[in-house]
Parts: structure tokens; sequence; C-alpha cells
């Protein structure tokens, strides 16, 4: 999937996402720290790809976030850009510019929490900002 820049990648790091978050989402690179997981979770959001968000969510956080509500938050919103606020090792603090089904615009503002286990970044929870 292309966004307005043609090939550009959603995620705002100004390379292509076929460079950037595609191969994280596809399995064929980890993310390297918690802000390269975030950003290749909203290039999934973006593109629809439900499978990648489950399986970046850590575990203990799963029950709650059903694949179909992903898929459906996904694919009810037209996803705009994304703002990194902030950085630390284990928290990204980020707004996600959105339109709803109705094209009202929203910011979706929240500092999130990350986990690194084995290797792989997973997304813990967020808090609204």
């Amino acid at each position: 999937m292309l966004n307005r820049n043609q090939n550009t990648c959603f995620c705002g790091l100004g390379k292509s996402y076929q460079d950037c978050c595609e191969p994280i989402i596809k399995g064929i690179q980890k993310a390297t720290t918690a802000e390269f997981l975030m950003r290749s979770r909203y290039a999934a959001y973006v593109t629809h790809q439900a499978d990648y968000l489950v399986a970046t969510t850590h575990f203990s956080q799963r029950s709650p976030h059903s694949k179909s509500e992903i898929l459906n938050w996904a694919n009810s919103n037209k996803w705009l850009q994304l703002e990194i606020i902030h950085v630390t090792e284990y928290t990204v603090e980020f707004k996600a510019y959105f339109l709803d089904t109705k094209r009202q615009q929203h910011i979706h503002h929240e500092l999130s929490s990350f986990k690194l286990e084995n290797g792989n970044w997973f997304y813990v929870d967020g808090e609204f900002i």
C-alpha cells in the first residue's frame, strides 16, 4: 500500500514503505527499539495488518484486544499522520491523526509502554493524554 507521497512509509521516517516498516510487519526484520515497533504498528493500522498487531501485543494484554476489534478500528478510520512526541527506552508518546467514519478529524494522543522479551519488542499498554 502506498500513501500520499506514492511510496513514503506511513510511519513518518521518510523512507519507502518497502524499506521501512513493511519488512518488520512481514517478519523479515525485527523492530530494534520500542519506537520502531510503535512506528511499524502505526503502519500496520494503516495497512490493516491485524495479525501483526495481535502478534506484537504482549501476551498478557491480548485477551482484551480481539483481532476483529483491531481490524474494525483500523478499517473504520482513515489514518493521516503519526507524530512521535517523546521516546524513552520503554515508552513512546505519540499522536496519531485520523478521520473517523463521519470524516471528523481526531487525534489519538497516547503514552505507550513496551517490553523487550527474548529479543522481540511488544506493546504492553497505553495511557491516553
